[in-house]
């Protein structure tokens, strides 16, 4: 059975408590995260004055789907999700998202990033007197790394792709204490990981937060990701209805723990992990470049479960990134109520930024290669908004020029309607083995795992579930550290 190290450093951690003290820092449990009615009313009562995005120590306890989807000083209700009508699918099946644009940041990945560092802040592991965490990521990731350090009073070092969106740049020089950006675009991850070599060859005290084989990533998605569909489920299930599976782009494969959360309670359903179609590297251990940023590619995330994976949805970036034009150009929108679409639904579909728009299109595959009907219910998450891909649709919009309403009809009857069963595989044993497989050439060769670990991840019925049940202790080592700092 594995496990993330919970040894603690007690020197180290002493230090820890003392800066987090200083610095006014509590920091929330797991239990709070997916449960916000156990925050405190203190808290509570700070946060009614304070941005979603104001980088402040309290902004920790809004690390929850739960976060009332309000720009500054909003509570906490319901989890944020929206139903997506089949007159915009085209398939009978309810297809759910979880919406992120109401995480700080503007996506979940605030939230992985806290798995990973807060248990070696509690633990000592982790000092921020003297390290310098670094957060190397394809965009989001480390933009919630940069945040969460800055609000645990953490220097930071975020590494991602030099082809990422301008906004993601932007927002990261005020952020984190350095930027660097490397050769390449979404799926040039390996450029990521040479980086990573270099820094630890440096001589600096750092820490690297690598989210593509950190388990507090893995752990924040199974317990606050997984949980908050279980909630959303239970509110909308009806006696007829069926839940049939849960469907994201591999990425990190952090996400894709909140499927394996999903099994556990419905045993018959299945996780479908999609990626983009200019870089099949799941489905044909293949190459290449993409726009679908957001879901990095060219390897097999450490921390992806792939003998619980059952499906590959390859999708190609140019029906994301002409849907995003359909979504939120006025023209484009103006086509949608034409068709159908509801104004309300319309109106909101600046919710999808375009790792959203690939996680939809995989459900939409998914549902029409099953034969779904309506009392079918599928589930996969809104990662982040358009809010960080403005940029894109000027781009666009100078080299395409005007949307146009043909334009619209187009991209709707192609890419939306028109989504076919094409570039999917169910997966055998044997196809998931080989996927499992490619794992040895980057982590083993190049990344320094063991060939006995990537051999137990396969073999060892345990090895999952190790981690799946430690949120309970990391959140004991939370309250006891809390307790210490004595600000509660």
């Amino acid at each position: 059975m594995a496990k993330i190290d919970l040894t603690i450093h007690p020197e180290r951690r002493k230090r820890a408590i003392q800066r987090v003290r200083e610095r006014n820092i509590i920091i929330p449990t797991f239990a709070q995260m997916r449960d916000p009615s156990l925050i405190p009313a203190k808290i509570k009562e700070q946060l009614a004055h304070i941005g979603l995005w104001d980088v402040n120590p309290r902004n920790l306890f809004r690390i929850t789907w739960n976060n009332e989807p309000i720009s500054h000083g909003g509570g906490f209700g319901n989890i944020n999700y929206m139903e997506l009508p089949s007159s915009l699918t085209g398939v009978p099946a309810r297809i759910i998202v979880l919406v992120g644009k109401w995480f700080p940041t503007g996506a979940h990945k605030v939230g992985a990033a806290f798995g990973c560092l807060a248990p070696r802040l509690v633990t000592g592991e982790f000092d921020p007197t003297t390290q310098k965490a670094v957060w190397p990521s394809t965009g989001n990731y480390c933009r919630g790394g940069a945040y969460d350090s800055s609000l645990l009073a953490c220097e930071s070092i975020a590494i991602l792709p030099e082809g990422m969106s301008r906004e993601r740049f932007e927002w990261l020089s005020n952020i984190a204490g350095k930027v660097i950006a490397t050769p390449g675009s979404e799926s040039n991850v390996k450029e990521i990981f040479d980086k990573c070599w270099e820094l630890r060859r440096s001589g600096e005290d750092l820490m690297i937060f690598n989210q593509f084989d950190e388990f507090g990533n893995y752990l924040w998605h199974y317990e606050i990701t997984g949980h908050a569909m279980e909630v959303v489920l239970q509110q909308i299930l009806g006696p007829r209805d069926t839940y049939r599976g849960f469907v994201s782009a591999t990425g990190s494969a952090g996400t894709l723990a909140s499927g394996d959360y999903m099994k556990q309670l419905f045993p018959a359903s299945k996780v479908v992990a999609s990626e983009a179609l200019q870089c099949p590297t799941l489905m044909e251990n293949g190459f290449g470049s993409h726009r679908i940023e957001g879901i990095g590619d060219k390897h097999v995330p450490w921390i992806h479960n792939v003998k619980n994976t059952d499906m590959i949805v390859a999708i190609d970036d140019n029906a994301v990134v002409n849907l995003s034009r359909l979504f939120n150009e006025p023209t484009g929108r103006a086509y949608l109520v034409k068709k159908g679409v509801p104004e309300a639904v319309v109106s909101r579909l600046d919710l999808l930024g375009f790792s959203s728009i690939s996680n939809v299109l995989s459900a939409i595959k998914y549902a029409k290669y099953y034969e779904m009907g309506e009392n079918d219910i599928v589930l996969t998450v809104l990662t982040d908004s358009m809010e960080l891909y403005t940029s894109r649709l000027r781009e666009m919009h100078a080299e395409f020029g005007e949307y146009q309403t043909m334009d619209a009809a187009v991209d709707f009857a192609h890419y939306l309607h028109g989504q076919s069963t094409d570039n999917m595989i169910e997966l055998t044993y044997a196809d998931r083995r080989r996927v499992h497989n490619l794992k040895y050439y980057t982590w083993v060769e190049q990344q320094g795992r063991t060939y006995e670990e990537i051999q137990a991840q396969w073999n060892d019925p345990d090895y999952w579930t190790g981690f799946q049940w430690q949120a309970d202790e990391i959140d004991a080592l939370i309250e006891e550290f809390n307790a210490e700092v004595g600000l509660i």
